[in-house]
């Protein structure tokens, strides 16, 4: 079973961000907070939007997500976030379940890109992706600038007087 997160799963949902870091060999980056969690997802401006997979009632999987815009299709897309299912509930369908839910708030909504970054050396999940009709973008790679560098990017802003 699919559904949309409720604050009462935030506990939860955090505890799969950590199990998700610590799968993929960072679980010392995981530094989110339950206050943070919430207000993301359920603050008077939600920045992202959660789905819970459940088995028996229990979840076991979760998908985070956040629109983005596309300039090109002059509409929005999802970007995924997270997708993670408990290792014990692998196998049962709950990760492709997650995803076609998501393609289907893509299709009702009239989004054009459906987008996620998976971890090159994450076979089973590049496997499992290739397997639903995903297509890797191999000729672009992705930057990130955080810590030192992106405040000392801030502090050559014109608007800080730079």
């Amino acid at each position: 079973m699919i559904r949309e997160a409720t604050p009462d799963d935030i506990p939860v949902i955090l505890a799969m961000i950590r199990e998700l870091a610590a799968y993929e060999r960072v679980p010392q980056e995981a530094r989110a907070t339950e206050p943070q969690l919430k207000e993301a997802l359920f603050g008077a401006h939600p920045a992202a939007f959660a789905l819970i997979a459940e088995a028996a009632g229990t979840p076991v999987g979760f998908a985070l997500w956040f629109r983005n815009f596309s300039t090109w299709t002059g509409t929005h897309g999802i970007y995924l976030e997270d997708l993670y299912v408990r290792p014990e509930a692998r196998g049962g369908g709950h990760g492709k379940a997650l995803l076609a839910a998501l393609a289907e708030i893509c299709v009702a909504r009239g989004y054009q890109r459906f987008e996620w970054s998976v971890l090159d050396w994450n076979e089973p999940s590049i496997g499992f992706y290739r397997s639903i009709g995903a297509v890797p973008m191999d000729e672009w790679t992705v930057y990130r600038l955080t810590g030192d560098a992106l405040h000392e990017l801030a502090a050559a802003s014109p608007a800080n007087g730079a």
